[in-house]
């Protein structure tokens, strides 16, 4: 399991846009998750940037299993903070 300082390291992308939508799942939900979906977000952090982008601000789905709900949880978190 990584770390939840480098997590936090990692989730520090080349937009606000998703240094905010990370960072706020990690900070919210990451610790009370469960291992299957700690490790999913893990995976997700291992997206570039551009494909980060396309799934939580384009709303596109990754196709990866499992990987759509955890972008989905992310992006409701953040529309409810808009």
């Amino acid at each position: 399991m990584i770390h939840r300082e480098k997590l936090k390291w990692l989730c520090r992308r080349g937009t606000l846009e998703l240094d905010i939508m990370l960072g706020r799942y990690l900070d919210r939900v990451y610790l009370t998750a469960g291992q299957d979906e700690q490790t999913l977000f893990q995976a997700l952090l291992n997206y570039s940037d551009a494909e980060l982008l396309t799934f939580l601000v384009d709303e596109q789905l990754p196709e990866a299993k499992g990987m759509a709900t955890l972008v989905k949880k992310i992006r409701a978190l953040s529309a409810t903070d808009a």
